[in-house]
């Protein structure tokens, strides 16, 4: 069964979420119910090529900072 789409409003709630440094997928998927994949596929519907690539790098780095810490 699909989910039904997203109105406007959470999407961009969702967008501006993903695009802050200090929201997780986890905390996303908490309040959303959206899975990281699906948050990846919004932020590449929605935002600039260049724009995605930027903020995939910056997740990807957050990422990798974080492994390092544990």
């Amino acid at each position: 069964m699909p989910k039904p789409p997203l109105d406007p409003a959470t999407q961009s709630e969702i967008i501006e979420m993903a695009l802050s440094d200090h929201v997780s997928f986890a905390q996303i998927r908490a309040l959303h119910g959206v899975s990281p994949d699906e948050v990846k596929a919004l932020m590449r519907r929605e935002l600039k090529p260049g724009s995605y690539r930027a903020w995939r790098r910056r997740v990807r780095a957050f990422a990798d900072r974080r492994a390092a810490y544990k």
